[in-house]
């Protein structure tokens, strides 16, 4: 279901650009008699510095477009339509389709679809809605449960993206940014860092939502690189590597990679890795995304895969 709204201007964009209060929050939900759903992961935000960091990190004018994901009564959209030239929202709960309507009734820009991110055609949605725009961005406040999965998709879809700035998880947020040879960096640092250049923009404490999560969320910014940060011959092969190279981390590089390759060939991945500098005795956790590329390129040309 795809609703489009109508003027830019007018008493719909002042409703729309409050929502992001206790107050407006709390009024809405109960003039909809809407109820929280918590297997959809539901927390409404209602801090309007942290909404103005959100935008303000998209880096957003007239000429350009955002992609909302979950936006559920409209905080966040009523800042993005204040700023984007064209702003889509994909809403999956079918019960805030009618507040949205209602809230962004009067401005043209502004688009409501009502859907599942997982499962729409992302490349065919960037067609119809973003033709002729400077770049499109995703600013979202995601829910926990979906994020990585979301963003994956984003990124494994090559989507034209100038970048993705979501709140998230604290903690996932900061295993996306973490460096080599910290406990946080794992295989989603380096899937994220493979496809964008992260950037922590500030922790949101969970006090500042309807209702409050269990735990205090962060704004990351990804700048979506123009080409992947390391070269690889086949990426979905780099990708593996690096998974079992993560697959138990108080294991060595060499144990965990001997589960790929196969104990019949661990005195052969012995000399690979000793071949292309990197010690064994290593653990997935301090290998750079350079250090995985070369690691998988050596074992795509030894022919050492499942």
């Amino acid at each position: 279901m795809e609703t489009e709204q109508g003027n830019r201007s007018g008493q719909g964009a002042r409703s729309a650009s409050d929502v992001g209060t206790p107050k407006r929050t709390k009024e809405i939900i109960a003039k909809y008699g809407f109820s929280f759903k918590k297997s959809l992961g539901q927390n409404f935000l209602i801090d309007r510095n942290v909404l103005n960091n959100i935008v303000a990190a998209a880096g957003l004018d007239e000429s350009k477009g955002a992609l909302e994901i979950g936006p559920g009564i409209g905080a966040l959209t009523g800042r993005l339509a204040e700023t984007a030239g064209r702003v889509t929202a994909i809403e999956i709960d079918q019960r805030l389709i009618p507040i949205l309507d209602d809230l962004f009734a009067e401005q043209g820009h502004v688009t409501v679809i009502h859907g599942d991110v997982l499962k729409i055609d992302l490349q065919e949605l960037f067609r119809s809605q973003f033709e002729g725009l400077s770049g499109v961005s995703v600013v979202a406040n995601l829910p926990y449960y979906v994020t990585t999965p979301i963003l994956m998709k984003l990124l494994e879809e090559r989507l034209p993206l100038e970048n993705i700035v979501v709140m998230i998880q604290k903690e996932v947020a900061q295993r996306m940014a973490a460096k080599p040879g910290g406990k946080e960096y794992g295989s989603l640092s380096v899937a994220v860092q493979y496809y964008c250049v992260p950037e922590l923009v500030c922790t949101v404490p969970h006090t500042v939502f309807i209702p409050q999560p269990n735990v205090d969320s962060a704004v990351i910014k990804l700048t979506v690189r123009e080409k992947p940060a390391v070269d690889v011959p086949d990426e979905a092969f780099f990708f593996r590597v690096v998974q079992a190279s993560f697959a138990q981390r108080r294991k060595t590089l060499a144990n965990n990679l001997t589960a790929f390759v196969g104990k019949e060939n661990r005195e052969a991945l012995g000399g690979i890795l000793g071949g292309i500098g990197i010690d064994p005795g290593r653990r997935g956790e301090t290998l750079s995304l350079e250090e995985f590329a070369r690691l998988s390129r050596a074992l795509l040309e030894a022919k050492l895969s499942l």
